[in-house]
């Protein structure tokens, strides 16, 4: 293994083809957008230079401060609630359901697997209210609460946090499934010792399990962050981005920019935000990476 590794030329073969391909699909595009954003109309339909005009719109565009706000309220929601339910649905398998914990994870992981538009469609049938009451809504008129009956996801106060309740339910398996792995590294031994130590559960946690397993939960938020910054489809398939602008997201609004009102330039520059946003918000989870060492 040293001989290969300290061989360029072996180097070289695993590392040039995988560079090349990363250039073309990201790197590419990226500098395309940067590109694109000094321009001003569609290329071949009023494309014209504009410089720096684009990024000066774009903070006075009262459509992208909505939409940038929607984006932050979901990140935020959704972002706590996939990774904190994931962490608590580990820890479940991983003490209190371990007789049945290969059945339960197939059953949480199912959301991650299944199509957007079925999700979306499910839970459009859940939230439903005309011609007849779904599930939330019947089950609030059955127990007797039948004054919390409303549209979800038909008007502006409640659709976001139908839509984050919808994108939590579907990733959190994902989160689950991964820092249920980082709980079986951690050895049996330290466990115990903290429970001869005295420690009840929650100290346990907060200071064994949770330490050990910050590495990984910080990896969990930067997948959840970036998924969430890209928010598109989800909001696509369940409201489309109405009642209104009220789940349109920066994602949305980019693609209505560019292909609906043919504005590619001013729409590169939303695409360069969103791209540097994910970039700056997946730096500063990481700056709570704090390189310790536990054992």
């Amino acid at each position: 293994m040293k001989r290969v590794l300290g061989n360029k030329g072996a180097i070289a073969l695993f590392v040039v083809p995988a560079t090349i391909l990363y250039s073309i699909i990201v790197v590419l595009p990226v500098i395309w957008s940067f590109y694109y954003s000094f321009f001003s109309g569609s290329p071949g339909l009023k494309w014209e230079f504009s410089g720096i005009n684009n990024y000066f719109k774009l903070f006075s565009d009262r459509n992208f401060l909505n939409s940038l706000l929607v984006n932050l309220k979901y990140i935020g929601i959704v972002m706590i609630g996939q990774v904190g339910g994931g962490l608590l649905m580990a820890l479940m398998f991983k003490f209190w359901l371990k007789n049945l914990k290969n059945v339960v994870r197939t059953i949480v992981f199912f959301p991650v697997v299944l199509p957007t538009v079925a999700v979306g469609q499910l839970f459009a049938k859940i939230y439903e209210i005309q011609p007849s009451y779904g599930l939330l809504n019947s089950i609030l008129s059955a127990i007797g609460l039948g004054s919390l009956v409303q549209p979800w996801i038909g008007q502006a106060s409640t659709a976001l946090g139908a839509l984050e309740v919808m994108d939590i339910w579907t990733g959190i398996g994902f989160h689950s499934i991964i820092l249920y792995g980082a709980l079986l590294d951690i050895p049996d031994d330290v466990i115990e010792a903290g429970r001869i130590d005295g420690c009840n559960g929650w100290n346990l946690f907060k200071n064994i399990l949770a330490p050990l397993l910050r590495p990984m939960i910080i990896t969990c938020m930067v997948f959840s962050f970036s998924g969430t910054v890209k928010m598109f489809e989800s909001a696509l398939a369940l409201t489309n981005g109405g009642p209104g602008n009220a789940t349109r997201s920066l994602s949305m609004y980019m693609y209505s920019v560019a292909f609906t009102y043919n504005k590619v330039g001013y729409g590169s520059v939303i695409a360069i935000f969103i791209f540097l946003l994910c970039i700056t918000g997946s730096k500063i989870i990481n700056l709570f990476d704090k390189k310790e060492s536990y054992y």
